[in-house]
């Protein structure tokens, strides 16, 4: 195992948290109609936190030796990332009805939450994995 996995695990999940977190903001302004929805300081800071999330998660699973479509757990993740990702569009700026916005909105924080429960539990089932 490398010897930069555990500062690597450490930026992964930073950026989880933090990509997160500006989500909700962005999703809050969004269901209060204001104007910095969609800003171009915050866009661009998304794509800034985003692109250290995907480096960090490339990273750890070269360093882990575990990949989507060997690893279930992995593929239940990179599926699901894909999911979040549209849901996101549609929740902050492709949605066209306020009401439309607000359900992609919640729909991308269940998924958002599903994925954390995956990767905290390596289990395809996530929280659903006592079933």
């Amino acid at each position: 195992m490398s010897e930069f996995y555990s500062q690597l695990k450490m930026l992964h999940i930073a950026c989880v948290v933090c990509s997160g977190v500006l989500f909700t903001v962005r999703g809050v302004l969004m269901w209060a109609e204001s104007r910095w929805t969609n800003a171009l300081a915050l866009r661009r800071l998304s794509y800034a936190i985003d692109t250290l999330l995907l480096g960090s998660a490339i990273s750890l699973a070269g360093i882990l030796h575990q990949f989507p479509f060997v690893s279930s757990w992995l593929t239940a993740k990179l599926l699901l990332l894909v999911v979040y990702i549209l849901l996101g569009i549609f929740a902050l700026r492709r949605g066209r009805t306020p009401l439309a916005r607000q359900v992609c909105f919640v729909a991308a924080l269940s998924v958002y939450a599903f994925i954390i429960s995956i990767a905290t539990s390596h289990n395809p089932r996530g929280l659903f994995a006592f079933l």
